[in-house]
């Protein structure tokens, strides 16, 4: 089998987050959100990878993962020119997938059981296609599949009166028979080719369709409410015995994630889950947690943190409180007054309190 990382899109509903690279590389418990799916590749033994990338900062992407070796897989690159709608992105992965099985992932999602299972089951079967559904409270946000029984009787993109709450998440397991179907989609009224559609039309075919639930959780994360939620996620999982992978050297103190040279000060105070990176220095006076990651190269200083992100080469030395904030790479903040803040910063912001 083959795997696809979606790797496309704007990102607006994170700006100015997103202003300065695409957003699938925004970190997660200091690790890019679209890690996440290819070590779900590499776990379920899919090592041959297409990532999909776009016109938003596409070199970041290639600097980051390379050809893939240092993550132990194999990585190809799939340009789109803009974005067109998953199943437009599919179409191009045609030549990459040859006769192969594949799934494709889309690398702002986060799914916390991983793929083993779900790939096991695909290939074990004689299916078309399998998607994976998920309970949610809003399914007008998502694509949504109504059941009838055990058997998927339709699908719709993001109805106005979803028939059940069963979300079509972003993961798909396919076969090649999907590209004749991509191929007589006609655009949707946003202008994209949809993959419900083109799974709803496979199973018109009569084409077998099946479906998993996803136990645990899975993770959208589109908003930057979502990424501070996805954050809390994978942060609970810190010294317990199912936690996401973290970096080798990295010491583990209970639910407290602490990288190789970081430095904290005895009279700062850090509550867990909270996950800091290498090279970092915390205190004088500094209060971190729970629910904080800091990522490499960090300076935090009298400031008190609570659930937030602070990327990798931020300079915090303020007597505030910050809390449900993304601050950007290399960011830095300073102030000489006692409040509370809270900041979506992008990338070399500089803010004076």
């Amino acid at each position: 089998m083959k795997g696809i990382i979606l790797h496309g899109g704007h990102g607006t509903r994170l700006r100015p987050l997103t202003h300065a690279g695409p957003k699938q590389l925004l970190p997660i418990g200091n690790k890019p959100m679209s890690q996440y799916a290819l070590e779900d590749f590499k776990d379920a033994g899919i090592t041959d990878i297409g990532i999909i990338i776009g016109d938003v900062y596409p070199q970041k992407v290639k600097d980051f993962y390379g050809d893939g070796k240092k993550f132990g897989v194999n990585i190809n690159y799939i340009y789109q020119d803009k974005p067109a709608g998953i199943s437009h992105a599919i179409k191009l992965c045609k030549d990459f997938i040859g006769n192969d099985r594949f799934v494709v992932y889309l690398g702002d999602n986060i799914l916390r059981k991983g793929l083993v299972d779900y790939t096991k089951k695909f290939q074990a079967s004689s299916a078309d296609a399998m998607m994976l559904l998920c309970e949610v409270d809003d399914p007008s946000r998502f694509g949504v599949a109504e059941l009838d029984g055990k058997k998927i009787k339709k699908i719709m993109e993001k109805p106005k009166n979803p028939p059940s709450n069963l979300a079509v998440i972003g993961v798909y397991f396919l076969t090649p028979k999907i590209f004749d179907i991509i191929d007589v989609l006609k655009p949707s009224w946003r202008g994209e080719l949809e993959i419900t559609e083109a799974l709803q039309l496979l199973m018109e075919k009569g084409n077998t369709v099946e479906y998993d639930i996803v136990t645990g959780w899975w993770k959208d994360t589109g908003t930057p409410e979502d990424i501070l939620h996805a954050n809390q996620l994978v942060l609970d999982t810190i010294g317990t015995q199912n936690q996401f992978r973290i970096d080798k050297e990295t010491q583990i103190r209970g639910n407290i994630a602490i990288g190789k040279n970081t430095n904290i000060s005895r009279d700062s105070f850090i509550t867990g889950p909270v996950i800091i990176g290498e090279n970092c220095n915390i205190g004088p006076a500094a209060r971190i947690g729970p629910h904080v990651s800091i990522d490499n190269n960090c300076s935090i200083k009298q400031c008190d943190i609570e659930n937030s992100i602070v990327m990798a080469d931020c300079k915090i030395d303020a007597k505030i409180t910050i809390v449900d904030s993304i601050v950007a790479h290399a960011s830095e903040i300073t102030n000489h007054h006692l409040k509370k803040h809270q900041f979506l910063l992008g990338e070399r912001s500089q803010v004076r309190l």
